[in-house]
């Protein structure tokens, strides 16, 4: 007989059964009715129960999180830099954990835990009773607790009849896989314990400074009593819950026979003692770079294969960790300093006080104000009530007044990222201020002016004469930048010393000469490509915001020789054992500005170090190396910036306030010179003795050594001959020479030591807001600077006429603008977080 035949029999004997239920539903109540309908409802169980199995998570191998070994950044030579972890969390070994703890947790949570195969039924029996009846309960066992921490977007939380079922068969899974000492050292290292601690070990020295194999029986039923509910049974905010709830567990504890009835008498009178110390991450060398750097590689492990968190992969970097431990040092040694003056600046009876308009701007954009007036408080009333809280004050003064600083050093032969200081502290501002803050670069910006114009075919030794200048912008507008309390001298000055005294009147006329939109054309190709750039004749002094890191980089192609290199950091990545599993090429260097041009703005930067701005870097620091740089200042010593070039090392450096409305409120302290320049110094003095870089190295100047140069050049001279040196603004050709005006070649006043940095004014004519002038895209390609006649450079743009030539003049000086015409006055200077910037580090795209 056949299958098929044995169903329809089977089918035709159980059909009068079922038809007379049906027509008499009385026969339901009765025994035989109701074996077969529990009979149906176990049948349903058991498929439901099928039907989910599929839908719970595979339990290959719950020792993998015992395993799991975060990615490693590591340095060019071998140091670690930063681990990429899941949690802040070290395993530790059951054997090695205080026995009180497991006796706690057993007692308390799953008496029968060596009982039973995952599943307690008479605690979930006595559970639902319970909860029934009004006193909800659990009756999870240990098991069933570590599936649920170990899979919780598998099985959820929700309080369902199916997260419960989930729960039980993957509790059924790990018993079926596990011995139970498995089970428990695994739920003891990975269960949550607040103040990022996962796991005993972390526990214990969170809340008693000590570690797992060091605690006592008061302290384990502290920590086990938390399990129950670790924010209400928090020993720091609620220590009378947590105090009641270790006295049930050492109930527990002697109920099951792990305590004599006299130590339990004698401990629960014993006070709840706390040792609370947050345990922050192991940050590393770089950790600022390490976060810049974690999407970027989630996203490589994600199209690869890989995790970053738990697949051991080594990340290996350019960083050199000499110089990146000498960078940590020397910002936290001038932050240190520049922390002493900014407190004696905003001391409370001084300009911190209730009274300040700033500070009482700040008090009203604090979450305690906005929380205050959403609560129903008048506005008036909320300010008073928070200016007359003294704690409220100093804890506003000393989270506003806090000095910040970036640090980033490069090496221009390769573009290889060599340092990276995104603040003073990573634990207390993890914000990154070498790539996600934008501030105004005041005069660090001067060489993309000089830069341009040397290109165009001005020369280091044109003078322009040092006096008042005035541009009209339109609209009866004038800009007058000055040169701070520094007046014109009324003499003529080259463009070289122009830049050595970072004169404004000097860098302001030839920025006519050149024109923003040269200018802007040029950062971009030098390396200011992720920040936008306005088009208008201040931006010669810094007014538009960048990035350390753009910085760096373009003072790196100046360094290079004109040509550009994106900065990189990863070279290679590994798996844990070694093996190579993608290794990244730096990019090809871009023609950004041509050789004689290059030398020509390289050898005018020396200037400022030998005797201008940056003098320090000889008097001061004592470094006589090949060396050259630039300081910068924004308006009110907002911004303080120094960059340095050797031929090995172009290193960077930012101090400021993340607030731009709070400086150091000095004329010193306040200047690039004072505030940024004493990071690069030290960095470099203790490179340059450690032998990171060479000392006799000297940048060499090179010759155009293509036939289209050298043409280009005989074409040049022989126009020059012909026709004498072209004005600035009829310049047409890129390369070609501007003209310049007939003046005496005087040579600049001697200067009697470092100048002071300038600061310029706009003033005077009824100041409107400035039409804003949309700034040129980066191309697609950057361009080529050449010296070819027949490759023209766009001109200025027609909103911003150009004035006539002023002359120029010697001088310290430093910039900046005031509000109200270039720059918006509440935001000039603030931070601008930019997180999304994602511009690569492993290769260079365009």
């Amino acid at each position: 007989m056949d299958l098929s035949t044995t169903l329809r029999a089977r089918w035709a004997r159980l059909r009068p059964a079922l038809a007379q239920l049906l027509h008499r539903p009385e026969r339901w109540l009765s025994a035989h009715g109701l074996v077969w309908l529990l009979a149906a409802l176990a049948l349903a169980g058991v498929l439901y129960v099928l039907a989910l199995t599929p839908f719970t998570p595979g339990i290959s191998d719950i020792r993998k999180a015992k395993s799991d070994q975060p990615a490693q950044l590591v340095s060019a030579d071998g140091r670690l830099l930063a681990e990429y972890r899941w949690v802040n969390r070290e395993w530790v070994p059951l054997e090695t954990i205080a026995k009180p703890v497991v006796d706690a947790l057993i007692a308390t949570e799953d008496h029968r835990f060596y009982d039973h195969f995952g599943l307690d039924w008479r605690r979930t029996l006595s559970a639902v009773v319970r909860t029934v009846g009004g006193d909800k309960q659990g009756g999870s066992t240990i098991t069933q607790q570590l599936a649920r921490n170990l899979y919780p977007e598998d099985i959820g939380r929700a309080p369902t009849l199916t997260r419960k079922i989930k729960e039980a068969i993957t509790a059924l899974k790990i018993e079926w896989l596990y011995s139970k000492d498995e089970v428990l050292e695994t739920y003891l290292n990975t269960v949550p314990f607040l103040y990022n601690a996962y796991g005993i070990e972390m526990a214990a020295r969170t809340y008693f400074d000590k570690s797992a194999d060091k605690l006592n029986v008061l302290e384990s039923a502290t920590l086990i009593g938390m399990l129950k509910g670790t924010a209400y049974y928090n020993p720091v905010l609620n220590p009378e819950r947590a105090q009641a709830r270790r006295n049930t567990v050492l109930a527990q504890m002697a109920k099951r026979g792990k305590l004599s009835q006299t130590e339990y008498e004698r401990l629960i009178k014993r006070p709840l003692r706390i040792r609370f110390e947050r345990q922050a991450e192991v940050a590393g060398l770089a950790p600022h770079l390490a976060q810049q750097l974690r999407r970027q590689l989630i996203d490589w492990a994600d199209r690869n294969g890989y995790s970053l968190y738990s697949d051991g992969l080594v990340i290996r970097t350019t960083i050199d960790g000499r110089l990146q431990e000498m960078a940590n040092r020397a910002v936290q040694q001038q932050g240190r300093a520049l922390q002493g003056v900014a407190d004696s600046a905003w001391a409370p009876r001084s300009a911190w006080g209730p009274k300040s308009a700033l500070v009482q701007q700040l008090v009203r954009e604090s979450p305690q104000y906005e929380k205050a007036v959403a609560a129903g408080a008048a506005p008036e009333e909320a300010l008073r009530e928070l200016l007359d809280d003294g704690s409220f004050l100093r804890t506003l003064r000393q989270s506003k007044t806090r000095v910040q600083a970036g640090f980033m050093a490069m090496d221009p032969r390769s573009g290889a990222v060599l340092a990276w200081v995104g603040s003073r502290d990573y634990a207390t501002d993890p914000f990154d201020h070498v790539q996600a803050a934008r501030r105004q670069p005041g005069s660090t910006f001067k060489p993309f002016v000089y830069g341009a114009a040397f290109a165009m075919g001005l020369q280091p030794t044109d003078t322009l004469l040092d006096t008042a200048v005035e541009i009209p912008l339109g609209g009866k507008r004038v800009w007058r930048p000055t040169d701070g309390r520094t007046p014109p001298s009324e003499e003529p000055m080259t463009l070289r010393d122009g830049l050595a005294y970072s004169k404004n009147t000097i860098t302001a006329q030839l920025m006519q000469k050149v024109g923003p939109a040269r200018v802007v054309q040029l950062a971009r190709a030098m390396g200011v490509r992720e920040s936008e750039l306005e088009a208008v004749p201040a931006l010669a002094l810094g007014t538009s915001s960048v990035t350390l890191k753009e910085m760096v980089a373009a003072y790196g192609t100046i360094a290079n020789g004109g040509r550009y290199l994106a900065p990189r950091v990863i070279t290679r990545i590994e798996d844990k054992d070694g093996k190579l599993l993608e290794e990244f090429k730096p990019a090809s260097p871009e023609r950004a500005l041509d050789v004689t041009a290059a030398q020509q703005l390289r050898d005018a930067l020396r200037g400022v170090v030998d005797k201008g701005t940056g003098a320090a870097i000889r008097s001061r620091y004592g470094i006589t190396a090949d060396v050259a740089g630039k300081t910068g200042t924004t308006q009110d010593n907002t911004d303080g910036w120094f960059i340095l070039m050797h031929p090995q090392l172009v290193a960077g450096a930012w101090a400021g306030f993340n607030d731009g409305r709070i400086t150091l409120r000095s004329d010193y302290w306040g200047q690039g010179a004072h505030s940024a320049l004493p990071m690069v110094g030290d960095v470099f003095r203790q490179a340059l003795r450690a032998k990171v870089i060479d000392a006799r190295e000297r940048f060499v100047d090179e010759e155009e050594s293509s036939w289209i140069g050298s043409a280009a050049g005989t074409l040049r001279n022989w126009v020059y001959d012909l026709f004498g040196r072209p004005t600035g603004e009829q310049a047409g050709p890129a390369g070609a020479p501007a003209p310049q005006p007939e003046l005496p070649q005087t040579p600049a006043p001697a200067a009697s030591g470092p100048p002071p940095e300038e600061r310029p004014e706009i003033t005077d004519a009824p100041l409107v807001p400035l039409q804003e002038v949309t700034p040129r895209p980066a191309p697609a390609e950057p361009p080529v600077w050449v010296t070819e006649p027949d490759a023209p450079l766009p001109g200025p743009p027609a909103a911003a006429p150009a004035a006539p030539p002023a002359p120029p003049g010697a001088g310290p000086t430093a910039p900046q603008v005031v509000p109200g015409v270039v720059v918006d006055p509440v935001q000039r200077g603030v931070v601008v977080p930019r997180p999304q910037d994602n511009a690569p580090f492993f290769v260079e795209t365009r």
